[in-house]
C-alpha cells in the first residue's frame, strides 16, 4: 500500500511537469513570451524555428514612426518580453512598437553572428511591410538593451552578417537608435584595452573577430542620431565604453546622447524608478526627432 501511494505521487509530479507546463521565466520576463493584445507576426523562418514579432499599434495607424525592441541576456538567453513596457508606452503615444525574438545560443545554438543577421531580418520585414502595419518606411528606429542593444546598434553599421536569403533591395538599417546599456565595444580601441570587456567577448564566442562585430569600430558619419541609457557603476559593461561610442559619434558630426544613471549597475533601465525615467527620456527623444507629438509627452 505504501509502493503504490508513492508510485502514484510520483507519477502525479511527472504528469504535472508535462501537461500545461509554463512558461519558462528569466528575470521576471517567460519565454516563449506572453503579451495580450499584441499582434503576432512571423519576420523568418529557419530550419523548424520560427523567428516572431509582437506588434502593438495605436488605433489604425497611418504613416506611423515605429520602433523594434532586442531583448538583452548575453546573446544566449532572454524573452522579447522584456521592452513590453516600452512597446505598450510608445504604441499609445502613437508609435507602431514591436518586440523582436532573434535566435540565441541556449536555443538554436547560434553565435552573435546569426543574433545580428536575425536583427537585421527583422528591420527588413518590418520596413518591407511598412504599408501593411501603418508604419513609415523611413521612421524606423532600432532599440534594445545589453546584448540586444548592441544588435541594435549593429543593424545600423555592420553588413557583412545578412543572411544570404534576404532581399537586400531592402534596406535594414534603422533611422534612429534607443539603447539601454548596450555592448558597443567589441575589440581593443586604438590597439589597447580601455575597459577590459572585449577580453570577455573573445573570437570564439562571437563566431568572429571582436572588430567585425564591434559598433564603435564601424561608426560613420551619416550614422541614424541615438540615444544610450547607461548605468555608470554598471560592471557588465563599463560606462566608458559607451563614453568611447558617444564621443566617435560625435566627431563625426553624428547625434549623439549619453544618458549617464548615477550609481545604477547593468540592466537598471527596467527597475523602479528608473524604467520610468528612462522611458520619459526616450520620449523626449523621439520628440525631438519630430516622431512623436509633443502635447502629450511626459515632462
Amino acid at each position: 500500500m505504501k509502493l503504490k501511494c508513492m508510485l502514484l505521487l510520483l507519477a502525479s509530479v511527472v504528469l504535472a511537469g508535462q501537461a500545461g507546463a509554463a512558461p519558462a521565466k528569466r528575470g521576471g520576463f517567460s519565454y516563449p513570451p506572453q503579451m495580450e493584445g499584441a499582434r503576432v507576426e512571423t519576420y523568418k523562418t529557419i530550419g523548424d524555428v520560427q523567428m516572431k514579432l509582437w506588434i502593438f499599434s495605436p488605433a489604425a495607424p497611418t504613416n506611423a514612426p515605429a520602433i523594434v525592441f532586442f531583448f538583452g541576456g548575453g546573446w544566449k538567453s532572454g524573452s522579447p518580453q522584456q521592452f513590453e513596457v516600452q512597446c505598450r508606452h510608445l504604441a499609445a503615444r502613437g508609435m507602431v512598437a514591436i518586440c523582436a525574438d532573434y535566435r540565441v545560443s541556449s536555443r538554436q545554438h547560434v553565435k552573435p553572428v546569426k543574433c545580428l543577421a536575425d536583427a537585421r531580418s527583422a528591420l527588413r520585414w518590418v520596413r518591407a511591410h511598412a504599408a501593411q502595419l501603418g508604419v513609415d518606411p523611413n521612421r524606423i528606429a532600432a532599440g534594445g538593451g545589453s546584448a540586444g542593444g548592441h544588435l541594435a546598434a549593429a543593424t545600423a553599421f555592420i553588413s557583412q552578417f545578412d543572411d544570404p536569403a534576404d532581399d537586400k533591395k531592402i534596406s535594414a538599417t534603422p533611422n534612429a537608435l534607443v539603447l539601454f546599456n548596450p555592448a558597443l565595444v567589441l575589440a581593443a580601441l586604438d590597439g589597447q584595452s580601455n575597459s577590459g570587456f572585449e577580453a570577455r567577448v573573445p573570437e570564439e564566442r562571437l563566431g568572429t573577430k571582436g572588430a567585425n562585430l564591434s559598433p564603435f569600430h564601424h561608426i560613420a558619419s551619416n550614422a541614424p542620431p541615438a540615444i544610450i541609457f547607461h548605468g555608470r557603476a554598471d560592471t557588465t559593461v563599463p560606462f566608458s565604453t559607451a563614453e568611447a561610442f558617444a564621443k566617435k559619434m560625435k566627431e563625426l558630426g553624428n547625434r549623439c546622447e549619453l544618458v549617464g544613471a548615477e550609481g545604477q549597475p547593468h540592466g537598471f533601465f527596467n527597475r523602479d524608478p528608473w524604467q520610468a525615467k528612462t522611458l520619459n527620456d526616450a520620449d523626449k527623444f523621439l520628440v525631438s526627432l519630430g516622431w512623436l507629438s509633443p502635447q502629450t509627452a511626459k515632462n
